[in-house]
């Protein structure tokens, strides 16, 4: 389980696509959007512009599918590995991660 008390409330949760390991996105999750996501089997984050949770997709329809979660060992960050519903990222890439820095 992670270690919520440990990071002042929230963990680093990165979200890798289950079926070619590409790395997709980097949210927060506090305890409660940790538990709304290991229930739902959609991943959802805690927003700290919004203070508030947000399922990825339910807006855009674009939602990541919980197939695994991984605690890394110091136990203060959240891997998971979701089926993605379209693009991850709201500029409508696959994947946050797209800007090469040269």
């Amino acid at each position: 389980m992670p270690d919520f008390d440990k990071m002042g409330g929230l963990v680093p949760a990165i979200i890798q696509d289950a079926n070619t390991g590409e790395v997709l996105m980097l949210a927060y999750m506090n305890k409660e959007a940790f538990e709304k996501t290991r229930k739902t089997k959609k991943v959802t984050f805690w927003s700290r512009s919004r203070n508030q949770l947000w399922t990825k997709g339910e807006t855009s329809g674009n939602f990541l599918d919980v197939v695994e979660i991984y605690s890394d060992c110091d136990d203060d960050a959240i891997l998971i590995k979701a089926r993605p519903h379209g693009p991850t990222c709201h500029t409508g890439n696959k994947s946050c991660f797209f800007s090469r820095i040269k």
